[in-house]
């Protein structure tokens, strides 16, 4: 059975899911296909835990997509340490601003979205298996499902994360940079508040971060090389309590693990294409970042934000032009992300003695001229 949209969404993770619900209320009929629809929330906690921006949270809310049910706790200042004595701090207050970002949990926010979409009746959701696309030159494609059915679309988004399968079946190539760098992240509780803190160190292994949750706990990600990372990762809940607080400099007190630690390879990935005619790369699938500034998720939900605003006149919404214009929008806040996280990271992975002063100088004039300060804390919170 073949089964007509104007819009199918390949993936239901966040930017997906988030995109779903932006066009949930607009001109066109819209799927979801997505094999692994979230399960209910637990009062464990995820492991997966982002910093979302105050622009994409108040897009997410006036969406009915950030509920009551999202367990986040708010931001409102960031205290950031060289390798040598420089500093870096931002403050909500300082800058007129409620907050500079809000730290959730993926699984949360995710059922969130899907209950806020799967309540319109212009939002269909498939649990399915993709298994092959045929392209036509017309830009209207169908998608193959496992089981026999097909779905024909004017537009397909490819929102199927950095590994993306739609991606593939459209040939389209990618540049990628290893960093040489794993992610471990873990989740712990305080014995200190955190008082809405986080906390960033630039170390000789690697950038460690700290999180606030809600209560006293906190989210670690230390983006560090593999053999580093194994170590950490190999180390039992006490053990590795005392090696992520003393890092910190016991600045919360003890720790005591809450989640297991994992690990995933930092790859800076960018497509080569971004659209063709009846076909969008949305998130991940077109593009990843460092994870040092919290921002891979944040350029997502822009990503699904403007193509929202730029679909919701209506019309053919596969049409080259319009999805043309929507890449180019988008490429500047990408490609600029790339390179400030790209080249921190290079940056403070210089031992030299003359690069380490003067990254750590300049992170002290920086944080002590306000106009610097403000600029920085602006773009950060859209």
């Amino acid at each position: 059975m073949v089964t007509d949209f104007d819009i199918v969404i390949l993936g239901g993770g966040l930017n997906g899911a988030a995109l779903a619900c932006a066009l949930a209320n607009g001109p066109h009929a819209v799927a979801v296909v997505e094999p692994h629809p979230p399960a209910a929330p637990t009062e464990a906690w995820d492991s997966r835990i982002y910093a979302y921006s105050p622009g994409n949270v108040g897009w997410m809310k006036a969406l009915g997509g950030w509920d009551e049910s999202v367990r986040a706790q708010a931001v409102f200042q960031m205290r950031i340490h060289g390798d040598a004595g420089g500093r870096l701090s931002f403050d909500a207050l300082d800058a007129g601003l409620p907050e500079l970002a809000w730290i959730a949990e993926n699984g949360r926010l995710q059922a969130s979205l899907w209950r806020a979409f799967q309540a319109s009746v212009n939002v269909t959701t498939i649990a399915a298996r993709a298994e092959a696309v045929t392209w036509n030159p017309d830009g209207h494609h169908r998608l193959h499902l496992a089981g026999g059915d097909s779905l024909r679309a004017r537009l397909l988004v490819a929102a199927d994360g950095a590994q993306s399968w739609l991606r593939g079946q459209a040939g389209i190539g990618i540049r990628s940079e290893d960093y040489r760098h794993v992610g471990v992240v873990a989740n712990f509780e305080t014995e200190k508040p955190h008082r809405g803190t986080a906390f960033q160190w630039f170390r000789p292994d690697g950038v460690l971060a700290w999180l606030p949750l809600p209560g006293k706990h906190i989210s670690m990600v230390w983006s560090t090389p593999p053999e580093h990372a194994a170590e950490l990762q190999a180390l039992d809940g006490d053990q590795l309590a005392r090696k992520v607080a003393a890092a910190g400099g016991h600045g919360l007190g003890p720790l005591r693990r809450i989640t297991p630690a994992a690990g995933f390879p930092l790859v800076r990935r960018r497509a080569d294409e971004w659209v063709r005619p009846g076909l969008v790369l949305l998130g991940d699938a077109a593009h990843t970042v460092h994870p040092l500034a919290g921002q891979g998720v944040n350029l997502g939900f822009r990503d699904s934000r403007l193509l929202a605003e730029m679909l919701a006149s209506g019309g053919d919404p596969g049409e080259i032009g319009r999805l043309a214009g929507y890449a180019a929008r988008r490429m500047e806040d990408v490609a600029s992300m790339q390179f400030t996280t790209g080249g921190l990271k290079k940056l403070f992975a210089r031992r030299d003695g003359l690069t380490q002063f003067m990254r750590n100088a300049g992170m002290s004039l920086a944080g002590g001229f306000d106009p610097i300060n403000q600029a920085l804390t602006r773009h950060a919170v859209l």
